[in-house]
């Protein structure tokens, strides 16, 4: 299977190959602010938007008037991140959402009004969907294919870190200040919008692409990804084990009907899969996966599976925090190899499509996700479901082994094995 070792470029310290990656350097920078305000916003504005209707169902409005401009637009805005200036479409994204949310502080200062919050929303919506493919496509020109693993290991990492610490900055910040956190959050879209121009020292693609012929279609992103099974494997793969093996959404029954621990107990519980992440993407900083990339992902999506098995059915709270640490480090892993098998396999006139298809997915099996947990608890109970939901992502990792022997082959991440 090959092992998880050191190449050339890996075994520099971690600090001094970023201080060597300007440019990387203010790519995490980008989406680590973007991540830490994202998380803040959620917090500020399910707490605004819930003290102004007190109706759960508008927290719902809350996250569909996020998600949806991700469908709606995934067309579009694919086709923008290959034919536009990434650089600026990055700019434009990060520029909305600060004007955004410094209208947040003001509407937040005066008399509640939800009309205005949803509009804004699905302009940040909108924004961020522009923003993830041109994102996500910039990547790979920012580093050598050798040091591409690290670098997506890094940048994930910085990513979940945020991820965590962004919803208590949040709180905190909300409870003191109020209208202060959403200009605090402007002031930092518009720090990481003076990083944007950093991000033109790119230094080369990832594989030869001038002879290759390209689809220059709006569409041309879904067609390569069914054209090609590796790419089409990986992306299925991860829509049906998030959609299948999630329990974010069962977490406060967990916690108070199963485990009864409490509100402290839940927050425990909301942040161990990203502590456990965050913990392997450094490790995966420090060391990069060599050989056997596909095999690991296989094996690492059953890992989850049975990580959320032994989750649903653990009594005791340092069982089921470690379960769920197991499972953002199994997540962590995959996504790494994951992410880089995608970038690498497409040539880079098509990544912006590719990447906005990708993410499309992976907003959807979240969301779609959380319903399934929810549904599935309604009609067989919670640890029931989130039983069924590990081995369903046990039996799609079996099924993906024999539908998709290209998975087994692909080797190396840091070149195309596989075209």
């Amino acid at each position: 299977m090959g092992a998880i070792t050191l190449n050339s470029s890996a075994s520099l310290p971690l600090l001094h190959f970023l201080h060597r990656q300007p440019a990387l350097r203010s790519f995490m920078v980008i989406r680590g602010i973007d991540e830490l305000c994202s998380q803040m916003l959620n917090v500020a504005i399910g707490w605004y938007v819930y003290s102004a209707t007190h109706n759960p169902i508008s927290l719902a409005y809350v996250g569909l008037a996020r998600f949806l401009p991700n469908i709606g637009m995934v067309l579009v805005t694919g086709h923008a991140a290959d034919r536009l200036d990434r650089r600026k479409i990055i700019g434009l994204s990060l520029f909305l959402q600060a004007l955004c949310i410094a209208a947040f502080g003001i509407l937040s200062a005066s008399a509640l009004s939800i009309g205005p919050v949803y509009f804004l929303l699905s302009v940040i919506g909108a924004a961020q969907a522009f923003c993830s493919p041109a994102m996500s496509a910039t990547l790979p020109r920012l580093v050598s294919s050798e040091e591409f693993p690290r670098a997506v290991a890094v940048v994930s990492s910085a990513w979940q870190i945020c991820a965590l610490v962004g919803p208590a900055v949040g709180g905190l910040l909300y409870a003191v200040s109020g209208p202060g956190m959403f200009l605090f959050s402007a002031l930092l879209y518009l720090i990481a919008l003076t990083q944007v121009l950093r991000l033109a020292q790119e230094r080369c693609t990832t594989r030869s692409e001038e002879n290759d012929p390209i689809d220059a279609s709006p569409l041309g992103g879904i067609r390569y990804i069914r054209s090609n099974r590796l790419l089409f494997s990986i992306i299925s793969l991860d829509l049906f084990a998030v959609l299948l093996g999630g329990v974010t959404a069962l977490l406060p029954i967990f916690a108070k009907d199963v485990l009864a621990v409490g509100p402290a107990g839940l927050g425990c519980l909301r942040c161990a899969p990203g502590v456990g992440a965050a913990i392997v993407g450094l490790v995966l900083a420090h060391c990069t996966i060599q050989r056997g990339a596909g095999k690991r992902m296989l094996l690492c999506v059953a890992g989850f599976g049975f990580a959320t098995i032994v989750f649903a059915l653990s009594r005791n709270m340092w069982l089921s925090l470690v379960a769920l640490i197991a499972a953002g480090g199994f997540d962590m892993v995959s996504m790494v190899i994951r992410q880089t098998l995608v970038q690498v396999s497409t040539p880079d006139a098509m990544r912006g499509r590719v990447s906005a298809v990708q993410w499309m997915f992976v907003g959807a099996s979240s969301e779609l996700g959380e319903f399934e947990s929810g549904a599935t608890a309604a009609l067989f109970g919670t640890v029931p479901a989130a039983f069924l939901g590990g081995l369903g992502t046990l039996a799609v990792t079996a099924l993906w082994i024999k539908l998709f022997p290209e998975l087994l082959r692909a080797e190396n991440l840091a070149t195309n094995t596989m075209s």
